[in-house]
Order: structure tokens, then C-alpha cells, then sequence
């Protein structure tokens, strides 16, 4: 998807792409790392936790929390404007939460 005149595009894959339905945790989080891709989640529960003891041995492009209630328009613009206002890099072994 092409914003505003920008060069870059976003990449974004549900679970059932990322081949990741069903997997635990740490499987989840070890896939996407793979793929150097940010994880976007609903998992407030377990996935914080599960974050912290992956990035202690290894890295991760990031960890982004979105609230299960958030209006599904609220959270595409928010994740938008992440996308828009950061990089990659600024992302590694991180967790942000949306709504921002």
C-alpha cells in the first residue's frame, strides 16, 4: 500500500500467511524475527512476557501491542503513522502499544 506520495510500501501478513496460527509464543516471535518482520498482536497476556525472555537470547525486529478493543479504522491509522514515523531499526528488541 502506497501513502501520500511515499516511496515505500507496507508489508503486512496476517497469521494465516505468516504461517504462525497455533504456534506458541516463542515459535510466533522466532518466526517473524526470521523474517525481520515487526509482530503485531493482541496478546496482552502472555506475549510482553514471552517478548522479554526471546529478546534475552536473541533478537527481534519489535513487538507491537494493539489493544483487542480499539476500533479496527483507529488501529489501521495508528499502525499507519508508526509506519510513516519511524524505522526499523528504531524498533529492534522493543514494544510499542496501540493506541498510541
Amino acid at each position: 500500500m502506497a501513502c501520500a506520495g511515499l516511496e515505500r510500501t507496507i508489508d503486512f501478513q496476517d497469521a494465516h500467511a505468516g504461517r504462525v496460527i497455533g504456534l506458541p509464543d516463542v515459535e510466533v516471535l522466532s518466526v517473524v524475527a526470521d523474517q525481520n518482520r515487526i509482530l503485531v498482536s493482541h496478546d496482552r497476556s502472555t506475549m510482553p512476557a514471552e517478548f522479554a525472555r526471546f529478546t534475552s537470547t536473541r533478537s527481534s525486529p519489535g513487538l507491537i501491542i494493539v489493544d483487542q478493543d480499539l476500533d479496527i479504522g483507529r488501529t489501521i491509522e495508528e499502525l499507519l503513522l508508526i509506519w510513516l514515523a519511524s524505522d526499523l531499526e528504531e524498533w529492534q528488541d522493543k514494544i510499542g502499544y496501540v493506541p498510541i
